[in-house]
């Protein structure tokens, strides 16, 4: 785990300094979550419909290709009470656009939750996370994203349990 995020970091710095063009932006989007449980939830399991809001940085490679690292708070989890957690996430994700409007992107994120104490939440959750996006003009697009966890979100030591985020998110924003 430590390689991983050490390599993440390395790739981070090596990007800025060989960027071609840097862009910023902000980005808002509508969350349809849930989690998948294993062995299957004895209880009615709904889907949470929340928010996402994030600032992000897109260092371009080249003309087609560009990495897009984002700083996003974003509400998950399930429709009861009990199974909400809220996070602040950070995805990497290498950007391939096929035109000059539309790109897809990939990537791990990692996520910090930042809901209350002692919930039976694990601190931390990975995801892989895969989008497309839509640019309306130079500046605005809209987007959407699935991103499915890769780790268990519940704390291993309150119960047997294993549970995973799924979330689909549909967005909005602006380049700068």
């Amino acid at each position: 785990m430590k390689k991983f995020l050490l390599a993440s970091v390395l790739v981070c710095f090596t990007t800025i300094c060989m960027s071609q063009e840097i862009r910023y932006g902000v980005r808002g989007a509508l969350n349809v979550s849930n989690l998948d449980f294993e062995p299957d939830a004895t209880f009615e399991n709904k889907h949470r419909n929340g928010f996402a809001f994030a600032g992000f940085v897109e260092y371009g490679f080249s003309e087609e290709l560009a990495l897009h690292t984002e700083l996003q708070w974003s509400a998950e989890g399930g429709k009861h009470e009990d199974i909400r957690a809220d996070y602040i996430q950070m995805p990497i994700l290498l950007q391939l656009s096929t035109s000059d409007r539309l790109s897809f992107m990939a990537g791990p994120q990692i996520a910090l939750k930042t809901w209350k104490n002692d919930d039976g939440f694990s601190t931390f959750a990975f995801s892989g996370v895969i989008g497309g996006q839509y640019m309306i003009t130079s500046e605005l697009f809209v987007d959407a994203r699935f991103s499915y966890g890769l780790s268990n979100i519940l704390d291993k030591d309150l119960t047997d349990l294993e549970a995973k985020n799924h979330v689909m998110q549909f967005g909005f924003g602006i380049k700068i």
